[in-house]
């Protein structure tokens, strides 16, 4: 958590508020797309995705979650060793969704609670990314 700092919203840029006010519209479902939340709340889109995993509100209590994908090799052994890197950081898995390999390769999709990681999720995915026959390992999103 040495990345973070608690800031009074009132030093920050507007277009930071209005990137969490248009999660909440997304989330709630007041809204069907990005496009529409973004309007609704008059920032860019370009805005909305250049900030949209990295501003929070700060809650008490509250748990956070990242959701990974990447592609794995059909080999014996490969998951196992991306969950057993993943549980070296303290982060807590909470699903894992894995597609049948196609063309040898198959599509994993993992959700963590990483409220209590000892690195931060960039170190975790530089991690698996150095594991032999992973690839396309990218963060589709943190709440």
């Amino acid at each position: 958590m040495n990345n973070y700092y608690v800031v009074d919203k009132s030093l920050l840029p507007e277009a930071f508020s209005r990137v969490i006010e248009a999660r909440k519209l997304l989330n709630n479902g007041e809204v069907k797309n990005v496009s529409d939340a973004v309007k609704k709340v008059g920032i860019s889109r370009a805005s909305y995705y250049k900030y949209k995993n990295f501003v929070y509100e700060a809650e008490n209590n509250r748990q956070r979650k990242a959701v990974i994908s990447f592609l794995l090799n059909h080999k014996s052994g490969i998951l196992s060793e991306v969950l057993n890197g993943i549980s070296k950081t303290d982060a807590n898995i909470l699903t894992i969704n894995q597609n049948i390999p196609i063309n040898n390769m198959a599509n994993v999709v993992i959700s963590l609670d990483i409220n209590h990681m000892n690195i931060s999720v960039e170190a975790m995915m530089d991690k698996i990314r150095q594991i032999k026959d992973t690839s396309k390992v990218r963060l589709i999103t943190i709440e």
